[in-house]
């Protein structure tokens, strides 16, 4: 094993008997290595936040814990059935999405997760920049390989969507709503983006990455000064700070029972989710999709993720892309 893997395997083991105290010849057994080494591992591990209380005669106990998303950490009572049984850390990386799409490529299992604490070159919908500063929010991405047809790979992005609101309602005990097609609001604000992206061809998915960011215990004035939309934090609207591997471990549970339920019943429970997490449903708008503005009431959203407008006539209109505004504000 590598030093990194060393000391995963250590804090692995302290989680696992949490507040227990572990020999250093137990140590020694299972990671192969001399008490020497140990001892420097469990510097090393102190120098990154982690209080190991060294116990005389007896050996050494985990106190407390960094605000840092190590596999280890992550994976300790995590029950999933696919989500993050791998997850690859990085304290930084130009991309979460880019490096899952070059795992997936490589064959990496699905399920498998790309966790970073800051992203150098974080990206939104239509290549706008994502800021991502490090150690305060959640960068993440899953690799998915379903068994849809691919004009029903959009459905994910629904689901990613009901997943961060749901984990957010858990964790952090706020509500929230979101915003057509992958956004996540809180007060009126974005508090996540979703970007998913797909490997496929006519007949199948190869695979798909869902890119999620979360803005948890992020400052106000580490928010870019040209947002294009207004955005917050859950610090910022609730003074709270948030435990960032409570948080991940929740979203990763929620994306596991939801992918599930896909699965297994389709779109319809998804979509059902959504929309009610999504309150312009019977509510007139007007889209601008970059021509002219189409007016409607909201009725909900296809299963290739379209949104559908009454617009008086026999059939709801399909909206495919664009930018929804209560009609009021038109």
């Amino acid at each position: 094993m590598g030093s990194n893997q060393l000391r995963e395997t250590i804090v692995r083991m302290f989680l696992q008997h949490e507040g227990e105290v572990i020999s250093g010849e137990q140590l020694c057994q299972i990671l192969g290595v001399s008490r020497t080494a140990v001892w420097k591992h469990i510097k090393q591990l102190r120098a990154q936040g982690y209080a190991i209380e060294a116990v005389p005669s007896r050996g050494y106990r985990l106190r407390a814990r960094p605000d840092v998303l190590l596999p280890a950490v992550i994976q300790a009572g995590l029950n999933t059935a696919v989500i993050a049984k791998r997850i690859e850390y990085h304290a930084e990386l130009d991309s979460t999405n880019v490096r899952a799409q070059m795992l997936a490529e490589q064959g990496a299992p699905e399920g498998s997760v790309v966790v970073a604490e800051c992203q150098t070159s974080g990206r939104g919908r239509m290549g706008r920049k994502w800021s991502s500063p490090p150690g305060v929010n959640v960068y993440t991405s899953v690799i998915l390989r379903p068994t849809l047809a691919l004009s029903e790979a959009t459905q994910l992005t629904f689901l990613a969507a009901v997943a961060v609101a749901r984990a957010i309602e858990k964790v952090c005990a706020v509500k929230v709503s979101v915003k057509w097609p992958n956004d996540i609001l809180l007060n009126g604000k974005k508090i996540a983006g979703l970007l998913n992206e797909l490997n496929a061809e006519t007949e199948g998915i190869h695979y798909l990455v869902l890119g999620i960011g979360v803005n948890l215990n992020m400052e106000k004035e580490q928010f870019p000064p040209d947002l294009r939309y207004p955005a917050t934090s859950i610090l910022l609207e609730t003074g709270q700070r948030v435990d960032r591997v409570a948080f991940i471990q929740a979203l990763f549970v929620e994306i596991d029972t939801l992918y599930t339920l896909l699965l297994e019943r389709g779109f319809a429970p998804v979509r059902l989710a959504w929309e009610a997490l999504f309150d312009l449903v019977g509510s007139a708008v007007s889209v601008d999709d970059g021509g002219a503005d189409v007016s409607g009431v909201v009725v909900g959203i296809a299963t290739d993720g379209a949104l559908l407008l009454d617009t008086g006539s026999a059939h709801p209109k399909t909206i495919y892309s664009g930018d929804v505004r209560p009609a009021m504000l038109a």
